[in-house]
C-alpha cells in the first residue's frame, strides 16, 4: 500500500470519526426541511391577517406632520399607516423604528407589559386572563435570533389548547414572533440542528459563521477522499470489493451516494458564501433612486382622505415612484393596490417598457443594455415554487464585465432581484446542488419531494454506517492503548 493511500486512509477515517454523526444528523433535518423551511416567526400574511382596518375618520395629521413629530432629520427610507394599539399610527422605518399615532400626534412610547399583554389578547382573540407576561427579553433567544432588531421585546405566553408564545416589540408595537408548541418541535428537529442554530451559537454572528465554515468545510474534504478511496481501492479482479462486514457496506452506499454527499456538503459550505467570493462586483449602485425618482418627499402627500378609494384597509406604504407620490394599500389580501397620491385614482397598469429601460439607463449611463425580455413565467433565477413571486417582470441584461441582470416589476416599478454572473453560478452550486430545484422536476411535487429524500436517506445511511465503523474503531483503539499502558 502507498503511502499517499495510507494517508488517505488514516485521514479518511478520523475525519469520519469526527463528523459521521453531523452528517447523519444534516441528512435527517434536511428531509425535515422539505416541510418545515423556517424557523417559526410570524409570516407577512399571517400578520396581516390579524392587522385591524384602518379608521380614516380618525386620522387627523398629513404624513409630512407626522414627520415633524417625529423630528425626523432625513427622510425614512420606509413610511407606512396602520393601527397600532388601536390606534390609527404613522410607522417610520429606519432601521430604527419610530411611530407617530395619527389621531393626536403623540409619538409612541414602547408598551408596558400590561399594554403588550393587551397587543396580545387582541391579536389572539383571547382574553387577557390567559394571557401570561413571562419576561422583558433585551437580547435575543431562541425564537428571536433573526429579530434582533426588533429588540426589547416583551415574552408573553398563552393558556390555549396550542400553548401559544408571542414576542410583542417594545418598537414595533406589535407581535413579531409567533410560536406554538409543535412549530417549537419541528424546529428542533428542521432548522435548529441543520443551520446549528443555536442561540448560543447563533447570537455571535463571528463565530456562527466559521463554525458551519469549517465543519462543512472539513465535511467536504472528508466527502472527497471517500469518493477518491471508493476509486483507487476497487479491483479489476474478483472480489472487486475487498471488503467485508460493516465496511463493505460502507463502501457500496459510499460508491451510489458519494457523489450526492460531496456536492451537498459542498453547496452548504458555499451558503456561507466565504471569502465573499459571489457577492462583490457588478451594477445596482442609483438603481433604485432612479426607479423612485428621488428620497420619499411627504409632502406630496395631502391630507389622508376620510374615505379611501379601496376597500377593508389594513396597511398603506407611501411609496415614491418615477418621480410621484404613490399609495400602496393592502387589505385582507397581501396584493398591494396602487393609488396616486394626486388623483387618488386606483392604478391598474404597468409602467411602460420604455420608461423602465429609461431609468436604468439613467443610473447606468456608461453601460448598455444587451437585452430587454419580458417574462411572463418564471426562469431559472427568478423564480418561486409557491406562485408568490410577481409576474409578469422585465429582465434587463447590461454589457458590463460582471454581465449584470436585473429583474423589474413593471407594476410597482422596482427592482425584484440583482444576479451578476457570480451570483448565477453560485445558484447552481448552491440552490441547484444543495435544494436541487431544476426546473424539470421543482414544481412536479410529489416528485422532486421523493428524490430529494431517497438520496437524503442513502447519504443518512452511508454515514450512519460510518457512525458504527467509528464506534467499533475507536473501542479498538482503546483497548490497544489500555493494553500497551
Amino acid at each position: 500500500m502507498t503511502l499517499f493511500r495510507k494517508l488517505l486512509i488514516f485521514l479518511h477515517r478520523y475525519l469520519g470519526i469526527a463528523l459521521c454523526l453531523i452528517f447523519v444528523m444534516w441528512f435527517l433535518t434536511g428531509i425535515a426541511m422539505i416541510y418545515a423551511k423556517a424557523m417559526p416567526t410570524l409570516t407577512p400574511e399571517s400578520r396581516l391577517q390579524h392587522l385591524p382596518l384602518l379608521d380614516f375618520q380618525r386620522i387627523k395629521l398629513r404624513p409630512s406632520e407626522a414627520a415633524e413629530r417625529a423630528q425626523l432629520t432625513g427622510p425614512a427610507p420606509r413610511v407606512s399607516l396602520l393601527t397600532i394599539m388601536g390606534r390609527p399610527a404613522y410607522r417610520f422605518s429606519f432601521p430604527e423604528i419610530v411611530t407617530v399615532f395619527a389621531d393626536t400626534g403623540e409619538v409612541m412610547n414602547p408598551p408596558s407589559p400590561l399594554e403588550s399583554l393587551s397587543i396580545a389578547s387582541h391579536f389572539l382573540n383571547l382574553p387577557e386572563s390567559t394571557l401570561h407576561h413571562v419576561r422583558v427579553l433585551e437580547s435575543p433567544d431562541q425564537w428571536t435570533i433573526g429579530n434582533s432588531s426588533l429588540m426589547p421585546m416583551h415574552r408573553i405566553s398563552a393558556d390555549d389548547a396550542a400553548r401559544t408564545e408571542l414576542y410583542v416589540s417594545e418598537q414595533s408595537g406589535e407581535v413579531a414572533v409567533v410560536t406554538t408548541r409543535a412549530s417549537r418541535a419541528l424546529a428542533w428537529v428542521s432548522a435548529i440542528p441543520h443551520w446549528l442554530y443555536l442561540s448560543v451559537l447563533r447570537t455571535n454572528g463571528r463565530v456562527w459563521n466559521m463554525v458551519v465554515l469549517w465543519i462543512s468545510g472539513l465535511g467536504t474534504a472528508l466527502a472527497l477522499m471517500g469518493i477518491v478511496l471508493a476509486i483507487i481501492q476497487y479491483s479489476r479482479k474478483p472480489p472487486h470489493i475487498r471488503y467485508a462486514g460493516w465496511m463493505r457496506w460502507h463502501y457500496i452506499t459510499g460508491s451510489i451516494f458519494g457523489v450526492f454527499t460531496l456536492t451537498w456538503v459542498f453547496s452548504g459550505f458555499l451558503s456561507m458564501e466565504p471569502w465573499d467570493w459571489a457577492s462583490v462586483g457588478g451594477l445596482g449602485d442609483g438603481m433604485r433612486a432612479a426607479f423612485s425618482g428621488g428620497p420619499l418627499d411627504l409632502t406630496q402627500f395631502s391630507a389622508m382622505p376620510s374615505t379611501f378609494p379601496v376597500n377593508d384597509v389594513k396597511e398603506i406604504e407611501f411609496l415614491r415612484i418615477q418621480g410621484d407620490g404613490y399609495y400602496a394599500a393592502k387589505g385582507k389580501s397581501p396584493t398591494s393596490v396602487l393609488v396616486s397620491a394626486d388623483t387618488l385614482s386606483v392604478r391598474d397598469g404597468v409602467f411602460s417598457t420604455e420608461s423602465l429601460v429609461g431609468k436604468a439607463t439613467q443610473a447606468n449611463p456608461t453601460v448598455s443594455i444587451a437585452e430587454v425580455t419580458e417574462l411572463s413565467s418564471y426562469d431559472s433565477y427568478y423564480y418561486s415554487r409557491d406562485g408568490e413571486a410577481p409576474l409578469p417582470v422585465l429582465r434587463l441584461k447590461f454589457d458590463d464585465p460582471d454581465k449584470t441582470w436585473f429583474y423589474i416589476d413593471p407594476k410597482f416599478g422596482r427592482i425584484l432581484g440583482r444576479y451578476q454572473k457570480r451570483e448565477r453560478l453560485q445558484r447552481w452550486i448552491y440552490h441547484g446542488l444543495h435544494s436541487l430545484d431544476f426546473s424539470f422536476w421543482y414544481y412536479r411535487r410529489p416528485a422532486w419531494d421523493i428524490g430529494v429524500i431517497v438520496l437524503c436517506a442513502g447519504g443518512a445511511v452511508l454515514s450512519a454506517i460510518g457512525v458504527v465503523i467509528s464506534i467499533r474503531r475507536l473501542r479498538r483503539d482503546v483497548r490497544r492503548l489500555a493494553f500497551r499502558a
